[in-house]
């Protein structure tokens, strides 16, 4: 039975799952943790349910890759390591040069690299986590899914920044967006769930994890979204800002006496949840505190996503419904519901009971003019069907 990796890769983890072809079933999924650091681990969880957790060094990417191999023949998941004939990569920025997914080769490779600036929390790690597994399956196809293919369809209106034209025209200045990939699972679910075809919806993607944007769609593509050179523009994040006065960095290069590189970094590493409350970039840490500045940070983050939701409301001259996804999204309730009584003047009408339980479905009750979802995400799922198509599998 032939079989494709997904992989999304972290600087320090990456994260897996295998699918069977063609029936598309996830048969092992699971991650290497705290790679290159002290107290690594991986684990492997099986289709029947169980799960195995070995505690052990994973000094670098190709280790963890390493890792996860034997662990496929081990656990019998893999009888022969030629039944996997793709490996797909989630990587966040393709900027100008990857338009859609792509077969990466060691001659593109360094396009990834070169991307670093437009992702440096991700590209890097990706393009290692790509060069890893070049190395120890040299014969797999190697296919990288950007998150910013599916935001190539924004309309200049939305992807230009208000500054002289010729530096989208030489370097290549504008929002690429990113979580395209998580969008473009879910909006899709969302017309399902809704019994309407997508071209008809006019849709806002809440996509709040540790990363966290919020996407338009209108006429099944995106339409806006809140991340855009890089992923630290939009929403407060963990540890990301967000939107911020440009002026204010070259206030604070000044007073604190830094660089700039290490004022992006500050930006990157240690602003958004982490910055404000002082506690944690972990929303579950912060809900739980119940010191002022992690009250105020968690009501910082509601109240940027409701400034986003707004916004694309009036800029789509309506909506018709509203999904939260990945980790907070699909785990925090009070999040939601906090989302939703911002929007009860627009015709949301919450179901309580249901955003207290559910875990996939409607959270409004039946007769509410905007519909409010939670949908789990599944890029993994996108990375496999972008294999398949671009490999010519079956």
């Amino acid at each position: 039975m032939e079989k494709v990796l997904a992989i999304n890769s972290g600087s320090s983890s990456f994260k897996y799952k295998l699918f069977s072809l063609p029936d598309e079933k996830v048969i092992a999924k699971g991650m290497a943790d705290r790679v290159g650091l002290d107290y690594a681990s991986f684990e492997i969880k099986l289709a029947d349910g169980t799960k195995h957790v070995e505690k052990t060094e994973i000094p670098d990417q190709e280790a963890a890759v390493s890792l996860l191999l034997k662990f496929l023949k081990q656990f019998n998941v893999v009888e022969d390591l030629n039944e996997i004939v793709g490996v797909g990569h989630r990587v966040v920025n393709g900027g100008e040069f990857f338009k859609d997914s792509t077969i990466i080769t060691k001659e593109n490779l360094h396009e990834i690299y070169e991307l670093e600036d437009y992702a440096p929390l991700h590209n890097p790690a990706e393009g290692r986590g790509i060069e890893a597994f070049m190395n120890v399956l040299p014969n797999v196809p190697q296919v990288a899914v950007f998150d910013t293919t599916y935001h190539r369809a924004l309309d200049p209106v939305h992807y230009l920044y208000s500054l002289p034209y010729e530096y989208y025209e030489k370097y290549g200045v504008r929002k690429y967006g990113a979580h395209g990939t998580s969008v473009r699972y879910v909006a899709p679910r969302a017309a399902d769930m809704m019994g309407k075809d997508l071209k008809d919806l006019k849709l806002i993607v809440c996509h709040l994890g540790s990363g966290a944007s919020i996407t338009a769609v209108k006429d099944a593509k995106s339409f806006d979204t809140s991340m855009g050179f890089s992923p630290l523009a939009g929403i407060t994040m963990a540890t990301r800002s967000g939107d911020i006065d440009p002026s204010l960095i070259q206030h604070l290069m000044h007073v604190e006496h830094k660089s700039m590189d290490e004022m992006i970094y500050m930006l990157n590493h240690k602003s958004g949840l982490l910055g404000l409350s002082g506690i944690s970039p972990d929303m579950r840490d912060v809900r739980e505190s119940d010191s002022d500045r992690a009250k105020l940070a968690r009501n910082i983050f509601i109240n940027r996503i409701v400034r986003y939701v707004g916004s694309y409301i009036a800029e789509m001259g309506g909506v018709d419904g509203i999904i939260f996804t990945a980790g907070i999204g699909e785990h925090d309730m009070g999040v939601r519901e906090a989302v939703m009584d911002a929007f009860k003047y627009m015709g949301v009408d919450p179901d309580y009971e249901a955003n207290n339980k559910i875990s996939e479905g409607f959270i409004t009750k039946p007769d509410s003019k905007v519909k409010v979802m939670v949908i789990p995400t599944n890029e993994e799922l996108m990375i496999e069907r972008d294999v398949v198509r671009l490999t010519h599998i079956n």
